[in-house]
């Protein structure tokens, strides 16, 4: 709930409408996402195991002709401060996800187990990428902008 929660907010407080249309879809995902987990949840509660009938509906990932920002967006780069930041925050968010699923399939008693949560490892490692080539698509300009010298 914390990723929907994120990027619903980011898709509210961005002044970008390509932003806004992209983190809301990403929120909608979280959502997906959690609702997959609790009828997950739900089946190991009244049956003791996992439902693998059901699967996880995936969203295609974003490519890199199909940026997160707009052009509009980064002719104004220098102040897009929210948006940078958004990007970085989400980043984190996604990275401790795929490293908790990554754990979790290292952990499962069953074959059927562990590549549920590799699926889902990989899930949020698609979001983490389209994030991260946002990021290092922006960041020069960015930095240049806002006078940033990196050490």
């Amino acid at each position: 709930m914390i990723g929907h929660q994120f990027y619903k907010n980011a898709a509210q407080n961005t002044s970008d409408e390509q932003g806004k249309q992209v983190f809301q879809e990403m929120a909608t995902e979280e959502m997906l996402h959690f609702n997959y987990l609790r009828r997950q949840y739900q089946s190991i509660f009244d049956t003791g195991s996992y439902d693998f009938s059901t699967k996880l509906v995936k969203e295609a990932a974003k490519q890199d002709d199909n940026p997160i920002f707009s052009q509009k967006m980064r002719k104004r780069i220098k102040d897009c401060h929210f948006e940078i930041s958004a990007l970085t925050i989400a980043m984190k968010l996604e990275m401790d996800s795929v490293r908790f699923y990554r754990h979790c399939a290292e952990q499962a008693a069953t074959e059927e187990a562990k590549n549920f949560y590799l699926e889902l490892a990989e899930w949020e490692q698609e979001h983490l990428q389209s994030l991260e080539q946002e990021l290092e698509m922006l960041k020069e300009d960015y930095w240049e902008a806002n006078h940033f010298v990196p050490m």
